[in-house]
């Protein structure tokens, strides 16, 4: 079992690399949006694996935090692009 482990940690820390690689290097906004949402992914689920390992429960309210800003910024970014602000601010 604790090699799966070290393996999929392995697997997913290459896949940091490559989404990193594309935020960096995408060709568009949209691209980048896509990659930072995917590294949000996969931090969440290097925790999770991580918190397997040392089998404990002690990252399960950081996981669901990374998850929470995740889908925040996710959305705030795909209101960016859609209408060039994220927050409205009505003034009288």
């Amino acid at each position: 079992m604790e090699a799966i482990l070290k393996l999929s940690l392995l697997l997913i820390v290459l896949s940091i690399l490559a989404t990193v690689f594309r935020l960096v290097r995408g060709p568009s906004v949209p691209d980048r949006v896509q990659a930072l949402d995917m590294l949000g992914f996969l931090i969440i689920s290097t925790t999770a694996i991580f918190t397997i390992f040392i089998r404990s429960t002690a990252f399960f309210e950081v996981i669901l935090l990374i998850g929470i800003l995740s889908f925040i910024s996710t959305v705030a970014f795909a209101r960016f692009i859609e209408r060039g602000y994220a927050i409205d601010r009505k003034s009288d």
